[in-house]
C-alpha cells in the first residue's frame, strides 16, 4: 500500500509538471479574447499588444509591424468604429 500511494504522488507530480509544460507550450491557431490591452509597442519592426485574455491569464500578440500597417488602412479603422457604434447602441 505505501508503494501504491508513492507512486500516486508521484504521477500527479509529473501530471502537474505536464500541465505547466503544456501551459507554456506555443500552440497555432489560438482562439482567445485579448479582454484586457495593458502595453503596445513597435521595436525593430515588429508590433506587440500585451495584456490578459477572458481568464485572466497574460498573453501577447506580435504583429510584423510594415503587414500591419498595410493592412489596417483609413478604411479598415472606419469599418471598426461603425461596428463598434453598432455594439453600443445595442447594449
Amino acid at each position: 500500500m505505501k508503494e501504491e500511494t508513492r507512486l500516486l504522488k508521484i504521477i500527479e507530480k509529473q501530471r502537474k509538471e505536464i500541465q505547466k509544460y503544456q501551459d507554456n507550450l506555443y500552440v497555432d491557431n489560438i482562439n482567445k479574447e485579448m479582454a484586457n490591452i495593458n502595453t503596445f509597442q513597435c521595436c525593430e519592426g515588429e508590433l506587440y499588444l500585451r495584456g490578459s485574455d477572458e481568464y485572466g491569464k497574460d498573453f501577447q500578440v506580435c504583429f510584423n509591424a510594415y503587414d500591419f500597417l498595410n493592412w489596417i488602412d483609413t478604411e479598415q479603422i472606419e469599418y471598426i468604429k461603425e461596428q463598434l457604434i453598432k455594439h453600443i447602441k445595442s447594449k
